[in-house]
Parts: C-alpha cells; structure tokens; sequence
C-alpha cells in the first residue's frame, strides 16, 4: 500500500501551492489587504485531509516491527539515491503528532490577520510536508531534504511574521541550524561512500562495521544538528529568543512539532548508524541533557516574561526526553515516544494560552496581571488542565512519560543521576504553578479588569488539547502499543551490532 505514503506529502504540498495561488488570485481582485479568510480556510481544510489519511493509517497499522505503506522508486539511479518511505511503530507517532498539530495550529491563527496570509499558511503547509518527509523517510538523502525543506518555511516565518527582534534573531537561528545541517551532511556522504553499493539506503547504514573513532565523529556530526533541533545544552541560545519573536502560529510550529525532528533523527539515525559513537559519547550526552534540565528551570523562575518562562520550560522537558533517548532502554525509549507527544500537545497548549493572554492585555509582564480567572472561568480550568499536564500531575498525560523516562534512566545510571533529572518534575511543578497564580488568580490589574473569557475557535482548541491531555493520561497503552514491538527491534539491531564489532577505537 505505497498511497497512504505519497498522500501525506502530496495533500500538503498541493495546499500549500493552491492556498499562495488563490489567495494572490483572490489579492488581484481584493482591495483589501488583509484577505486573511481563504487562505485560513484552505489551509485548514488540506490539513484535516492530511490528518484523514493519519487516521487511516493509524486503523490500518498493524503495530510490529516491520515498516509499512512503504514506497520506493529510483530517483537518481547514478547515484544510489531512492525514493523510499516507510511507516513503523517510531515513525508513527511522530506522523500522528504532525497531521494532528497542525490543524489545531491553523485554527488557533485564526484571530490572527497576518498580511500576505496566503504565504504565510503556505508556508505551514510546505513545512508539513519537510516534517512529514523526515518522519518517514527510508534514504539518507531523502531524509536530509526533508530536514531542510521543513527548515526553510519556519526562517521565513520568523523572519517575515514575527516581533519587533525578528531579523537578527531569525539570522541566529539560521546560522546555528545551518551549520549542523552542513555537518551532518558530511556524515552522510561519508557513510555513503563506506556502503559497499554507494547507496543512501538506511538499511545499508545500519549494517556498516565502521571502526570505533569513525562512528565517533559520525556520532558528533549528527549529534550536532539534532541536539541544536531539540535543543540540548549549550545548543539551545538561539530558542529563548526565538520562540519569544516568533509569531505565535509559528512558535507552535517550533516547539510542538520541529524540535521532534532532533528527537526522532537520535533515534532513528544516530544510535543505530552509529552505536559505538553512542557507547562513547552516550553518558556525555545525558550529562549535558540534565545540565540542561536544571540550568533552563532556573531560569524560568527568573522569567517575567509568558513566552520566555514557557521557552525555557520546554528546554527543560525536552532535556529529561534526550537523556531517556540515550539511557537506550525499552523503559526510557517507550517513554521518550510518549512524552514527545505530550510535550507537543502541551507546548501548544501553553503557547495558545498565552496568545490569548498578550492579544487581550497587549503586554506580556507576568508581573502586571492577575485575577483574569474571576472574568474567564472557562479560560482559567481550561489553562489548569494544561499546565498540570505539563508538570506531570498524576492521571494526565505528562506524568506516565515522565515515570516511564525516570524509570528508564534508573535502569541505566545510578540513583543521584535519576534524582538531578527528576528535579525537572519538581521545578516545572513550582515556576508553572508560580506563573498561573500571579496570572489567573489574587486581585485584577490594569487590562484584567475587563479581561474576556474564551469563545468559539479558542473555546474548540483548548477544549480539544485538554481532552487528549486528560485521555492519554489514563489510557496511555494504546499509545505505548503502537511503539513496542520496534523500538525493541531497534535496541536489539544497536546490540547485535557493538556486539559484532566490538568496542575497540
């Protein structure tokens, strides 16, 4: 079945071409410059269609080890380079995460109008299209176009949409990514070259037996361009100021989908391709993930600011995520699948309430708000749903990823390392709960006096990510099903092969 396949890039790519065309046919003979209301329409209607596919693919999944809906033709034959797709129980939740964000992205833009909305939603949809083409990309080459054609749209995004800041914030980010794109390619061809066809096939990755000091540098190189993605400390100075400048359709993109590109490149291409890299290099990165942890939680406490304290929020989440990729067990990797969900569903979540913050109040000092849940009730339970998700309060969805990576981490190191990393569930509980108290309750200021609550599409997502966070909270099987039976494939494929080379460097 290659079709389910080639529709979840062909439906983006297509919107994205009709929503810039009409909406400039439209522009032609508009006099108005806003124009905001086919572009939104269309770009959401070709997401649900995406989203229709995901859900095809999800009831006809069967959850094995065996890639599945896979594609494959020749694409440049002189140079080994396939197009191949494939969805497996990894792939999966990751596909799922895109096609489901994305309309609830849309749909919380809006109350946006956005001057040339029919590039900007066309960009959204072309970046749909890059993620998904990592996602279930089968050749390396594929996959790197995937990784650039999904970081095109958001420098553009930033640069074009977002705040006051943008450009040289935007310049930083694309320099920082640029250049762990450039050097993973390297790693690439390199690993092209060693392949006895001189093919991109991951399969032929896999079972190359490269000596220990070159899967070393192998291992650095696509290190560099994931950790940068997720990001990992002291990668990570250019997403503070970027999520805070982004727009916010646009922040939602970064952090609840494209930082799961570095996520799943870590489990899908560095260990494997590289586990004597990993053996090396393996507690460094954990080291460097609960650095991370505890340094971003500090600085959250510190924030006055609603989109930076949630920025440096996420670091702190994605950090406890990364040192669970690389504690590489069925515990800790069963929990990274998870809590990448979660953390996406709750990302945006935060990201939207706090949208609807600043769009009311024109302001976003933690400081000078407060008592908006005496005016928005629906807005403040709804903001309380998320934020205890967030902090992996028990029966919603943060809290059996989080378990899941703390026990998977403990399975591997000692209990003083468990107990840094764990510090991210108790510091995120206290500068969340910090912030929802100096927002949402004590004595109205200034703007709050008059402060709305949430009605129609703000009442539709909020409604909707609250429900997924309350469900996969006490019925989290379905999800760890799916991923099972291939991530222990995959650690067994990373044992069989240290075993087969050996560790010598």
């Amino acid at each position: 079945m290659e079709l389910p396949s080639l529709l979840l890039l062909i439906i983006p790519i297509v919107g994205s071409l009709l929503t810039l065309l009409l909406s400039k046919r439209q522009d032609e003979y508009s006099s108005s410059d806003t124009g905001n209301g086919l572009p939104k329409t269309l770009a959401f209607i070709f997401s649900l269609a995406s989203l229709a596919v995901a859900v095809y693919i999800l009831a006809n999944f069967v959850p094995d080890a065996s890639s599945q809906f896979v594609v494959n033709y020749n694409w440049i034959y002189s140079m080994g380079i396939n197009f191949k797709l494939g969805i497996d129980g990894i792939s999966l939740p990751f596909v799922l995460l895109t096609n489901g964000l994305i309309p609830l992205i849309i749909l919380a833009s809006f109350k946006h109008n956005y001057r040339n909305a029919g590039s900007f939603y066309s960009l959204v949809l072309f970046m749909q299209a890059g993620l998904l083409l990592v996602f279930t990309a089968k050749d390396a080459f594929l996959f790197y176009v995937g990784w650039e054609a999904a970081l095109i749209p958001i420098y553009f995004i930033c640069g074009l949409w977002g705040g006051e800041n943008r450009v040289p914030v935007t310049i930083k980010f694309f320099i920082y990514t640029m250049l762990g794109s450039l050097i993973m390619l390297i790693a690439i061809i390199y690993l092209y070259t060693q392949t006895p066809q001189k093919t991109f096939d991951i399969d032929a990755f896999y079972q190359l037996q490269l000596h220990g000091y070159e899967q070393s540098w192998i291992f650095l190189a696509f290190f560099l361009a994931f950790a940068i993605k997720i990001p990992i400390f002291p990668f990570h100075t250019w997403q503070p100021d970027t999520y805070t400048e982004a727009p916010t359709a646009g922040t939602m993109l970064l952090s609840g989908i494209m930082l799961k590109m570095g996520i799943y490149g870590a489990i899908r291409w560095l260990v494997p391709v590289a586990p004597l890299g990993f053996v090396r290099w393996g507690d460094t990165v954990v080291i460097l993930s609960i650095i991370g942890i505890v340094y971003a939680s500090i600085i959250a406490f510190t924030q006055r600011d609603v989109k930076r304290l949630i920025a440096y929020s996420s670091i702190a989440h994605v950090g406890l995520i990364a040192a669970g990729i690389f504690a590489w067990n069925v515990q800790s990797l069963q929990g990274a699948m998870l809590q990448m969900l979660n953390h996406g569903l709750d990302a945006v979540g935060l990201f939207f309430i706090a949208d609807i913050i600043i769009r009311r109040l024109n302001h976003r000092d933690i400081n000078n708000m407060g008592g908006i849940a005496k005016t928005a009730p629906k807005f403040a339970i709804g903001f309380l749903i998320i934020l205890l998700g967030s902090v992996a309060l028990p029966l919603t969805n943060g809290f059996v990823g989080e378990f899941l990576l703390l026990l998977g981490i403990s399975s591997t190191y000692n209990v003083y390392t468990v107990a840094i990393a764990g510090l991210s569930v108790i510091f995120g509980a206290v500068y969340m709960l910090r912030m929802y108290q100096k927002v949402m309750l004590g004595s109205r200021e200034g703007n709050t006096l008059i402060f709305t609550d949430i009605t129609g599409v703000e009442y539709l997502v909020i409604g909707i990510i609250c429900f997924f966070v309350i469900a996969i909270g006490i019925f989290p099987n379905p999800v760890l099903h799916l991923s099972e039976a291939s991530v222990k494939n995959l650690i067994e494929v990373v044992q069989n092969k240290i075993q087969t080379i050996g560790f010598t460097y």
